[in-house]
């Protein structure tokens, strides 16, 4: 089934050139079904490449999807034209009156600055709480997972000593809606200067879904899976860490080749795709996962958390929506 994108979306046209199903906003309309409305924060630099990224993995599934893309209003937005901004993007100040059946809020650069340092991190959390009462289930992508986990259940980063750079295997513990289908062990993309400080985790909140022996946890959820994160970048095209590698040296930093992704470790030799089947089955789970419990009036989103939020007041718990 189709997403629903604006006519002349700049990224329909490499979507539709691929075979990716999307149909303009005058066909939806005439469809007697209810569309899942996703919104999409989108804090990468380049980002009509993440649009593109994003947007065939959401179409990898039998739901007609309708996406809103959302900026940081008070960020000086350098490697995107001001024009696309104005024509494609809302502001939180535009939408924090309505409700999503989905969030998705990417990664960002900014990783080595504390969090606080960011210069749009009270927008940001004000976004993240008003995910929990306007939003049915937020995806939070690498920098956009730690913001989070810091921001809900104050778990602080870690820096390393050098740039997490490659493709790593994860090895599932244990059974999970985000995972249905998957191997015991996968691969996912990572790039990255920062962790997590998975000793700080209450398993009353939040569950480790997949980890690495030596990078630590990759795939985490809420136990209500009302916030859902990934340590990683499932969503990277075949050629984004090597075009990431380049761009590094040019700018004088000494990153290493990434590792588990040239067929023989060189700069020249063919990359070797080892995420992109569990990066759609993730994707689909996660949407399917939102469509199972999502409410059709979407109004009922917010009073599902009102409702939610009084009973954690009253027993103490987490309620599981």
């Amino acid at each position: 089934m189709p997403i629903n994108i604006p006519r002349d979306f700049p990224a329909g046209f490499v979507l539709e050139k691929e075979d990716v199903f999307a149909i303009s906003q005058e066909r939806a309309n005439h469809q007697d079904i209810r569309p899942l409305k996703i919104a999409i924060l989108n804090l990468m630099p380049n980002k009509i490449d993440s649009e593109i990224q994003l947007l065939r993995l959401l179409s990898q599934t039998p739901l007609q999807i309708d996406v809103d893309f959302l900026r940081i209003s008070n960020h000086e937005h350098k490697h995107t034209s001001v024009k696309h901004l104005n024509k494609f993007y809302q502001t939180f100040d535009e939408i924090q009156d309505d409700c999503y059946d989905g969030l998705i809020i990417t990664g960002a650069p900014v990783e080595q600055l504390a969090f606080e340092e960011v210069d749009y991190w009270e927008e940001l959390t004000e976004i993240l709480d008003w995910s929990q009462t306007n939003v049915t289930s937020t995806l939070h992508i690498c920098w956009g997972a730690q913001a989070a986990l810091y921001h809900h259940y104050g778990i602080e980063k870690i820096s390393y000593e050098h740039k997490l750079f490659g493709v790593y295997t994860n090895k599932l513990l244990g059974r999970s809606r985000l995972t249905r289908g998957f191997d015991d062990e996968f691969y996912t993309p990572q790039s990255r200067y920062t962790g997590i400080m998975e000793d700080q985790i209450d398993p009353e909140e939040v569950r480790i879904i997949a980890r690495n022996p030596e990078i630590g946890a990759t795939i985490l959820a809420s136990t209500d899976y009302r916030n859902c994160f990934i340590l990683g970048h499932f969503e990277y095209d075949t050629d984004t860490l090597k075009k990431e590698y380049l761009r590094d040296h040019e700018r004088g930093i000494a990153t290493e080749i990434p590792e588990n992704y040239f067929h023989y470790n060189q700069l020249d030799d063919e990359i070797i795709n080892r995420w992109r089947s569990h990066a759609n089955l993730f994707y689909r789970n996660w949407l399917n996962d939102v469509y199972q419990v999502t409410p059709y009036d979407l109004a009922g989103i917010r009073q599902r958390a009102l409702k939610k939020t009084s009973k954690e007041k009253e027993y103490g718990t987490s309620a599981v929506y």
